[in-house]
């Protein structure tokens, strides 16, 4: 530990501005919030026994290659005695917190494997993780051999980070910093990482850190930092630890850290986007809209249990249902960040409920492959029909939809 007497004053909000820069380079998350988040988490690490708890930070996507693996990368090389780790055993991470080497900070990849829909779950490790957010939480273990075992308590608090497919239990969501990653778009460039280059460059940052989190450990001990409207329970307990690092740094950070707990608190009721999705999504544009700009959820729904090798007639042992197309649909995010959802489609026959393609298009363009050349959804692309005030799809009986289908414009009323 530096001493702070000594050392030259670091500006904290100069140097978190660099450590989110640092992210920015190599990762492409979703929401400006997420740099904000993220940057937060990494300082709160090196001030982690001013705190009464500590957050987890899941970077969590339905797909691979959306980036969780390099986030992680990039967030190792900037917290303190770093873990990187994949299926650990419980008792292992209880030993490792109490090591003579000092409290680690434990990144877990690939956590699907432990938690995923296609993994049982390992409960000692949920235990781990859920209490480990909170100061003074300790596990009780036997040590020793044979019949001369003795109780002992293995303290369980320390940062940890996680990646990995899909979701995660609800009681280790509920202690997260939650970013839903996705992949990039075309546009979306971001550096390629060296681990031999760039890994140099975030110790410099994260020893950086370490000597401005000494300058100001006093002052951030006794912070309470003031939350935003609505932000109560285990939301405050997740975000006051990150509010009371911004508020050390001053700056914009402050402003900044609780618009970004405001968003990211929302953002994460949303669930988790299952692979099933790809699938939904590809289908959706190839044999549903075919360059169609809005479609029914009748008509949707018709066309897609009708496809004989797709499994829309059974999914989890049900038919697809209007209810189960939106709660699918409605784990990816349109252009503009919302979920996808079933809107109202004005014709001339009625205001049915059904979808935009412009709302489905940015999760065509992330996660679909390219359409089929030759396709009535690439040769629409380019060149698309429109018909004023005409009837939407759900009055065109399925049998004769072979065709490339109409966009449809309504009528101004």
């Amino acid at each position: 530990m530096n001493d702070p007497t000594t050392a030259p004053s670091i500006d904290g909000a100069a140097l978190l501005d660099e450590v989110e820069r640092f992210h920015r380079r190599f990762n492409c998350f979703p929401r400006e919030a997420a740099y904000v988040a993220v940057a937060l988490w990494d300082a709160h690490t090196h001030l982690i026994d001013c705190f009464d708890n500590t957050a987890r930070l899941a970077f969590l996507s339905p797909e691979p290659g959306s980036g969780k693996s390099r986030a992680l990368e990039i967030t190792e090389t900037l917290v303190p005695r770093a873990l990187a780790t994949v299926n650990p055993s419980a008792n292992s991470l209880f030993r490792v917190v109490t090591s003579d080497e000092g409290r680690p900070t434990i990144l877990f990849d690939e956590i699907d494997t432990i938690f995923g829909a296609k993994a049982g779950g390992d409960e000692e490790l949920r235990g781990f993780l859920n209490s480990g957010y909170r100061r003074g939480a300790s596990s009780l273990r036997c040590v020793g051999e044979g019949s001369k075992q003795t109780p002992q308590r293995f303290p369980s608090f320390c940062a940890v980070a996680m990646a990995g497919l899909g979701s995660l239990p609800d009681t280790i969501l509920t202690r997260s910093v939650i970013i839903r990653m996705r992949k990039r778009a075309p546009n979306e460039k971001v550096e390629p990482f060296r681990q031999r280059i760039h890994e140099k460059e975030g110790h410099v940052l994260r020893d950086r850190l370490a000597a401005w989190a000494d300058q100001v450990r006093e002052k951030v001990t006794g912070a309470w930092p003031e939350l935003p409207e609505g932000i109560s329970d285990r939301p405050a307990d997740v975000w006051e630890p990150l509010l009371a690092v911004a508020e050390a740094a001053g700056g914009t950070w402050p402003e900044r850290a609780r618009a970004a707990c405001i968003e990211l608190v929302a953002a994460a009721k949303d669930g988790d986007p299952a692979s099933l999705g790809v699938q939904l999504l590809t289908d959706l544009r190839d044999k549903v809209f075919q360059g169609a700009d809005r479609m029914p959820t009748s008509t949707i729904l018709e066309i897609l249990l009708a496809m004989e090798d797709a499994p829309w007639g059974d999914t989890e042992g049900r038919r697809l249902t209007s209810r189960s197309l939106a709660k699918l649909l409605g784990e990816y995010v349109t252009a503009a960040n919302e979920p996808i959802r079933p809107r109202p489609i004005r014709t001339s026959s009625g205001v049915p409920r059904g979808y935009y393609a412009d709302d489905l298009a940015d999760a065509w363009m992330r996660y679909c492959p390219p359409p089929p050349r030759g396709s009535a959804t690439s040769a629409t692309s380019a060149t698309p029909q429109v018909t004023e005030g005409a009837a939407v799809a759900d009055e065109v009986p399925v049998a004769d939809r072979t065709a490339t289908p109409t966009l449809f414009v309504a009528r101004s009323a």
